[in-house]
Order: C-alpha cells, then structure tokens, then sequence
C-alpha cells in the first residue's frame, strides 16, 4: 500500500484542495487531519460547484473512506450544513 500527504508550506490558498481532489481518483481513505472550518476548497463535481470547508473531498469519489481526524476543529453546526448540503446535491 502507497501513501501520499500533501501538506501546505506557506498559509494557504495553495491549491491543496485540488491536488487532494486529485489524488483521491486513485486512493483508498481520504483523511483530514488537521485545521478547521475556515480552510475551504471548491470542488466542480458533474458540472456542479461545491464548496468544502470540513468533509475531505473524496467524498465525491464512489467507494472511498472519508475520514476528519482528531486534529481537525469542528465546529459541529457548519459540518452539519455542509452534510446538507451535500445530501440536497445527491452525494
């Protein structure tokens, strides 16, 4: 089994997000492990823009495992909007 981690080395806005999205084509569990919900990256999905905030992008791949570590800072009404949201979109 092969691992990949893309770590930001400045402040972000690094494109993380779209590497991430990425790689998880070919990955198995999609891991976040740290940060909060003021970190965001924006996701086209089948023509469609989402925009991410605490739930790893995988999440739009079929099959993976989705994971937010312990290190990751939830605030629990913004993963529970952002799960809406994603369930209104059908994912």
């Amino acid at each position: 089994m092969s691992v990949a981690v893309v770590v930001g080395m400045q402040w972000g806005d690094e494109g993380k997000g779209k590497i991430i999205d990425l790689l998880s084509e070919e990955a198995d569990v999609i891991a976040r492990y740290a940060g909060g919900h003021n970190a965001g990256h924006t996701i086209v999905f089948d023509g469609n823009q989402h925009i991410l905030h605490l739930i790893p992008s995988g999440i739009f791949h079929s099959g993976k495992l989705c994971v937010i570590g312990n290190g990751v800072v939830i605030d629990p009404a913004a993963l529970i909007h952002e799960m809406d949201l994603l369930k209104k979109a059908n994912i």
